[in-house]
């Protein structure tokens, strides 16, 4: 049997002959950046997540970058963030001229340590950024109580939390921005690259409209240096059939996730993620902690099952940012994650049969 990470042809089989049908209506206009499915699709975001304004841009990078971009954060100051998560989020703070300021993160959930965000405050802090993980939302109560005593902004970076939910608000729409990825592996993914910013602030999500078109308006007039970071119309044509089936597809990620909670629960080698009492995780990513991690991957892989590492080297430790002068030891559940980490498939798809065979591979891995 193989099992794959994630299995594209069985997401879009269902939904081919619909996806066909909305490009072909971008054949018939040639309208390829910014055409009508691009404004159809943010309507229907703004519906599906329940907030007042949804900019699409070309990627989840660029939203990140957008964001930072739209709140005014520049050279000389400082963005604090997690270690323990994708390239982009550190790099879009490093790209803006800011510094990233590393917290580490909580054990069990792998998010930002709210209790740790505080004492790493400077008079250069101008925002927070958390991610959420995996699929499930930081701790955003706590992080916007901080946030509003010190008079800092918040971007939430949920690329892989589309859909869902921190007391029964929907992450990305919490902060002052929410920024989300559409990349193909995501739980809503286009076919290729596409973003989104997400806001309730009216000024906000005109700066942001006004900054994904190299910042002109009118053409040609510009007030800002923006980006060329259009949605494409086709991506949106894809995305616009796909969430009409985001819903189900999370709920048969969670009914997966549960799955494995309950067959992998005894196995002492191995740690499952504890999801806060007050999140709805879309489980984008099952990831669990698991000794002796690199020979269960390589066990694993052997046996035809998909499987994956998020991630293997903490940002505070990557060559690129060693002029922050962090050093190992500094973020010690990050890095101790980062050692432990291993992603198996929840993909909606996936079967009974599938996931029994992982368990059963992984049960034989321990004895």
């Amino acid at each position: 049997m193989k099992v794959p990470m994630l299995d594209l042809n069985a997401q879009y089989s269902p939904i081919l002959d619909d996806i066909r049908a909305e490009i072909e209506k971008v054949f018939a206009t040639h309208a390829y950046k910014l055409g009508p499915q691009v404004k159809e699709f943010e309507e229907d975001m703004k519906e599906f997540c329940k907030v007042k304004h949804a900019i699409g841009c070309a990627s989840g990078t660029d939203a990140l970058l957008l964001a930072l971009l739209a709140l005014n954060i520049y050279e000389g100051d400082e963005v604090i963030t997690t270690p323990f998560t994708f390239f982009a989020t550190a790099g879009t703070i490093h790209r803006v001229g800011a510094k990233p300021v590393f917290v580490d993160v909580k054990p069990d959930t792998f998010n930002i340590d709210p209790q740790k965000i505080e004492p790493a405050i400077t008079s250069k802090t101008k925002a927070i950024i958390p991610v959420h993980l995996f699929g499930q939302p930081a701790e955003m109560d706590k992080i916007m109580d901080i946030a509003r005593k010190y008079d800092l902004k918040v971007i939430e970076d949920n690329a892989q939390g589309i859909g869902a939910e921190f007391d029964d608000k929907f992450a990305g729409t919490i902060g002052d921005i929410g920024t989300l990825s559409f990349f193909p592996s995501k739980n809503l993914g286009a076919m290729g690259d596409g973003g989104m910013c997400l806001t309730n602030n009216d000024e906000l999500a005109a700066k942001l409209f006004q900054l994904r078109v190299h910042g002109e308006n009118p053409q040609y007039y510009h007030k800002w240096v923006g980006l060329n970071s259009r949605l494409d119309t086709i991506q949106a044509a894809v995305l616009l059939v796909k969430l009409r089936s985001l819903q189900s597809w999370s709920d048969a990620r969670r009914q997966n996730a549960e799955y494995y909670y309950k067959h992998l629960n005894d196995i002492p080698q191995i740690t499952l993620p504890v999801i806060h009492k007050k999140v709805a995780s879309i489980f984008n990513q099952f990831t669990i902690l698991a000794e002796q991690r690199d020979g269960l991957l390589k066990h694993l892989r052997t046996h035809d099952i998909g499987c994956a590492v998020y991630y293997p080297r903490a940002l505070h430790l990557q060559e690129c940012f060693a002029y922050l002068n962090y050093k190992e030891g500094d973020f010690p559940v990050s890095e101790e994650l980062s050692k432990k980490v291993i992603s198996i498939p929840v993909f909606s798809e996936i079967t009974r049969e599938q996931q029994d065979f992982v368990i059963q591979n992984i049960r034989k891995f321990y004895r």
